[in-house]
């Protein structure tokens, strides 16, 4: 399998990644420029950015770019003056190997989109559809409760405006969707949600009415007042923020003090 196939192959199961590059590569290193590598949150490495000592530090700073969601320009030097332009920002480590020679490997984090799934097959649903997809979101329209699947869902919204919303508002909460939006009247959004009899928790991540109050009437100005909800609890509230297995060294930030070295 090629890098690229692999890194599609990535995507398409919503897997984080860094894209390492070696941009710059000064003899006696191994890696060449144009070397490649993608490396997982688990740290593992599939590709080539140079011998054992350069990859501990490649694999530190690129866990911790994943953390962080922002890239990174790695320059791994030997312990004495190599004359390697400046590049302000970068993040600069010693190589402790005395046959090391001089890199400079740019890290991109990829993160998955957010996923939004929707159920339900109303203009409204419609509209969220449309919404989502245009703000680079994931979506996904379950058919009802035995042909979804929750997990590393960002939202769920159930506008099926009728059916099983109950069983879907309970398998989106036991798969540990914070945002469940259920579109309803208050009296009966509230009449549901009372008949699952939920601990208060649960019930504090079921949004219904769902959306922001802006008066929304149409099926397009609704989908527009809960995206914009959607919006709000990723921005602000960390819907989308993902852990991720950071065991094999510290973050980006903890790698480099405030200067890049």
């Amino acid at each position: 399998m090629t890098l690229t196939e692999r890194v599609a192959q990535l995507r398409q199961a919503r897997t984080p990644f860094v894209h390492a590059t070696v941009v710059r590569a000064q003899p006696p290193a191994s890696a060449h420029a144009g070397d490649e590598a993608i490396l997982l949150a688990d740290g593992t490495i599939e590709g080539f950015v140079g011998g054992q000592c350069a990859q501990n530090s490649v694999r530190k700073a690129a866990l911790g770019a994943l953390q962080v969601g922002q890239s990174v320009l790695l320059r791994v030097l030997p312990d004495g003056d190599v004359h390697f332009p400046e590049a302000p920002g970068a993040c600069v480590v010693v190589n402790p190997c005395l046959s090391g020679g001089a890199l400079e490997i740019f890290l991109a984090p990829e993160v998955p989109a957010p996923l939004v799934q929707i159920v339900g097959a109303t203009p409204v649903a419609d509209r969220v559809a449309d919404l989502c997809a245009v703000l680079g979101y994931d979506v996904r329209r379950p058919a009802g409760v035995d042909d979804a699947d929750f997990g590393d869902t960002t939202a769920v919204v159930i506008a099926s405006l009728g059916g099983p919303e109950a069983e879907i508002v309970r398998a989106a909460l036991d798969a540990g969707v914070r945002y469940v939006g259920l579109v309803a009247s208050r009296v009966r959004g509230t009449s549901i949600l009372d008949t699952m009899q939920l601990a208060q928790a649960e019930r504090a991540r079921v949004h219904t009415p769902v959306g922001l109050s802006i008066g929304a009437k149409t099926p397009a100005e609704i989908a527009v007042s809960i995206v914009a909800e959607v919006i709000q609890g990723i921005r602000v509230g960390g819907l989308a923020k993902r852990s991720y297995d950071t065991h094999a060294g510290p973050s980006v930030e903890h790698h480099c003090d405030a200067h890049g070295h």
